[in-house]
């Protein structure tokens, strides 16, 4: 699987700009203009968002947040999105379009790729990790109950691009199926 070179691009751009050297998430989130004796470059040349100045909505599942930052996932091209998940909150098992890559810029991601939606069983990707979603791979992934602070991901990926919930077998199940296997 052969990646474009304008995702290429983009990937290595924004993994050597990312803000991982940031100390904390707080400063993440927060982080305004620096003082300084030095003029700011001409936003028009070169367009500065500081992180208090982000904008985060909730997204489709309580305790998930969204921060696009370029593009658009439902459009062609190249987009770009923060995702911050809250402690004890969790994706349930779904599938993308696309690939994606996500880097973990704060916290620890929880992932699983099982069919069985046992949250303790999901495996931890700290900060500083890049992950490849592979599409229509089944996946789930969040924040653990015990995390203590927020993970914070950046996702790049190329439009459009849908997801895709997996339905439970059954109600009294925690084991999920493709939804057109679901009988």
């Amino acid at each position: 699987m052969r990646r474009s070179p304008i995702l290429s691009f983009a990937l290595s751009g924004l993994l050597v700009a990312s803000p991982v050297l940031a100390e904390t998430v707080n400063q993440l989130l927060h982080s305004g203009p620096i003082p300084t004796a030095n003029p700011k470059p001409d936003l028009a040349h070169v367009p500065i968002v500081f992180g208090k100045d982000i904008k985060w909505t909730e997204g489709p599942i309580k305790g998930e947040w969204q921060a696009p930052l370029f593009g658009d996932s439902s459009k062609p091209g190249i987009y770009g999105v923060l995702i911050k998940w809250m402690p004890d909150s969790n994706s349930p098992p779904h599938f993308h379009s696309t690939d994606r890559y996500a880097y973990v810029v704060a916290g620890t991601w929880w992932v699983s790729s099982s069919s069985i939606y046992d949250r303790g069983k999901m495996y931890p990707v700290p900060a500083g990790s890049f992950v490849t979603d592979i599409k229509n791979a089944m996946h789930w992934d969040g924040n653990a109950k015990q995390a203590k602070e927020q993970c914070i991901l950046l996702v790049v990926g190329e439009g459009p691009m849908t997801s895709t919930l997996w339905v439970k077998k059954d109600p009294n199940s925690l084991e999920y199926t493709p939804p057109e296997t679901n009988k």
